[in-house]
């Protein structure tokens, strides 16, 4: 048997446990296992799990950064929070190498006049999004009241 898969009966052992109160660990997925005919099988990555150890690619794997931001636009009428919304969405599919997925919500209070942006995902995804927000939304780029300069 391979040093990486142990019996029920070994983990038992190992944890100062009876097989039953490592079975019911099992049949409450407590602990995880395979079923080999009649028979468990409970890897190592799974009893140190159990155990509360990190395996060693969870250890030399990059923490994980995740941003949450909250963007509120003031005196937006509804076609502009129309505008807003699709703008933002659209560059949400653009292709991104992030490791996870960039995530946006669109609010639009439209008796205060109010929108708000919930992004959620990578930094320098969310960074992408705040800097289109703020560009378009600059002075003098015309989405707000409707304009557009080059007419």
């Amino acid at each position: 048997m391979s040093d990486d898969m142990y019996s029920v009966e070994q983990v038992a052992e190992r944890l100062g446990l009876h097989v039953r109160t490592v079975r019911g660990y099992i049949r409450s997925g407590r602990l995880k296992a395979t079923r080999i005919g009649k028979q468990y099988r409970i890897a190592r990555a799974d009893l140190d799990t159990l155990l509360g150890r990190a395996t060693p690619a969870a250890r030399n794997a990059a923490p994980a950064l995740e941003v949450a931001s909250i963007v509120t636009v003031d005196g937006v009428d509804r076609s502009t929070a129309d505008r807003l919304a699709t703008l933002v969405l659209a560059s949400l599919n653009n292709p991104r190498p992030a490791a996870r997925p960039l995530r946006a919500q669109t609010v639009h209070d439209e008796q205060r006049h109010r929108m708000k942006f919930v992004l959620m995902g990578d930094a320098a995804a969310t960074a992408e999004v705040l800097h289109l927000l703020d560009a378009v939304l600059a002075d003098g780029a015309g989405l707000l009241t409707g304009e557009d300069e080059n007419a």
